[in-house]
């Protein structure tokens, strides 16, 4: 026999031989056809009763993966030719060649089997410093309001309560004045882009957006058939002037762009929204992470001086408590508010609705307010130490860009330091450092570093950044 049986322990003993036989010959090891010994020779090689391998074999035999032959033996039953691996696929096959095989990767993320001991990935906050004694009261509110409720389906668009919280919420910190029955329950910003995209571009149809820009939103509109124009931005954000004319999309990251992290000034934004109404295209604002500002006063959003109706506004709890979370929201244009929730009806009917209840109540009872200001004050931290080091030991390879809002910053290379050479260094020293490479696509690539700081706290962002400026400084002995 061409399995190994292994027994551990006393215990269940009929169930351990009869999952490993299955296996044998679910793989392919036990060969249909293949005589198998007989139930005494099996018990007496692994010291169990004879009964209990007779037992497995009645098993398998009724459930049709052995048969039996009176006088000549058991066998694996010749139905199991069924259960060969079918031969590799052509690279022509259909799904070979579908858009999902040829969609690039999103960001990159850090290894879970092995993540540095300072890992400044972006993107990432700090679970540790949420307050889930709160959380835990919350979730009982919500199991108790479940518990209270019909098992049936609720309302694609999310909870009144939920989107009553973030109504008034946007209203106070973004001055986004909406009711909240425009307000839409996502499965954090991605799902809102899904949507979006679905109910306002047919395939073909352009969709334009920052360059260099978010990879996981080019993805998803290249994944539903959009052609993805990249749009150069500057000093003062997206370029308008460079939007293609027939762009039935613009999406757009105003508050920190993503990467570089500068605001879209208010020239420009008045700039987008008057193309945005000339050519009748949707504008889509992404406000990831504008709830942290370090400097100065907070830019207006697109959406608060939106007059006529252009604007979609994207947010999302990822930042603020943690990706795992899978909340987000959208706030369409009225026209798109029908379309928008007969599509996440479509997709998934609706988001979980215990989750929502309990972060209805974790914002509508002050625990959210309380939470943003103690995480706006431990980034200011972080940010400042992570400044700190980009302007003193590690200046001379790296120059930060203005940025005064969000959880990370981008730093520029100097030259003539190579880009995957100072990830590859500090990699070695249990440093993650991720690059700017693969954000742009018809611009040329300027070498830079995304330094996030959600995750990683003010003593581990001075280890790791000294560990770091150690490293590159032996290098620059070395080619001296």
């Amino acid at each position: 026999m061409d399995v190994h049986l292994t027994i551990h322990g006393r215990q269940g003993l009929a169930g351990q031989i009869y999952r490993q036989l299955r296996a044998g010959v679910m793989d392919g090891r036990l060969a249909p056809g293949q005589r198998l010994p007989s139930t005494r020779e099996l018990a007496l090689q692994l010291g169990v009763s004879r009964k209990t391998t007779l037992d497995v074999f009645e098993r398998l035999i009724a459930e049709g993966y052995l048969r039996s032959r009176a006088g000549d033996g058991t066998f694996v039953a010749d139905a199991m030719t069924r259960l060969a691996p079918p031969p590799p696929m052509p690279a022509t096959s259909p799904a070979a060649g579908s858009i999902w095989a040829r969609l690039e990767d999103a960001l990159p993320m850090t290894p879970a089997d092995t993540p540095p001991a300072y890992d400044f990935v972006g993107g990432v906050t700090d679970k540790s410093l949420f307050p889930f004694d709160q959380w835990r009261r919350c979730v009982s509110h919500a199991l108790r309001v479940q518990a209270r409720g019909r098992g049936t389906y609720r309302d694609p668009a999310g909870e009144q309560e939920l989107r009553q919280a973030v109504a008034s919420y946007l209203a106070f910190s973004r001055a986004v004045v909406s009711h909240w029955h425009e307000v839409v329950i996502t499965q954090g910003a991605q799902q809102a882009l899904d949507l979006l995209t679905k109910v306002s571009v047919r395939p073909g149809e352009v969709v334009a957006m920052e360059d260099p820009g978010y990879p996981p939103a080019r993805i998803i509109f290249a994944a539903l058939g959009a052609q993805v124009v990249p749009v150069p931005v500057d000093e003062e954000g997206l370029v308008v002037d460079a939007l293609p004319a027939n762009a039935r999309m613009v999406y757009v990251t105003p508050s920190h762009q993503f990467p570089l992290g500068m605001p879209m000034s208010l020239e420009r934004r008045l700039a987008l929204l008057e193309w945005a109404q000339r050519h009748g295209a949707l504008v889509v604002e992404d406000d990831y992470d504008g709830e942290f500002r370090f400097e100065g006063r907070p830019m207006e959003s697109l959406k608060s001086l939106d007059t006529a109706g252009v604007v979609a506004y994207v947010g999302t709890f990822s930042k603020t408590i943690f990706p795992e979370l899978r909340v987000g929201y959208v706030i369409p244009p009225a026209p798109l508010g029908s379309a928008l929730r007969r599509a996440k009806q479509v997709g998934d009917w609706h988001s979980c609705t215990m989750t929502q209840a309990a972060l209805a109540k974790f914002m509508l009872d002050g625990y959210f307010a309380k939470h943003l200001r103690r995480m706006h004050k431990e980034y200011a931290a972080r940010r400042a130490a992570l400044l700190e080091h980009l302007r003193g030991d590690l200046a001379p390879w790296l120059t930060p860009l203005p940025c005064a809002v969000g959880i990370h910053l981008v730093a520029a290379i100097r030259a003539p330091q190579d880009e995957s050479d100072m990830i590859r260094r500090a990699a070695a020293e249990s440093v993650g450092l991720y690059g700017m490479a693969g954000m742009f696509v018809s611009q040329a690539p300027r070498p830079g570093l995304l330094f996030g700081y959600g995750g990683i706290g003010v003593t581990a962002i001075h280890a790791g950044l000294a560990r770091l400026a150690s490293a590159l400084a032996g290098r620059r002995q070395d080619a001296a």
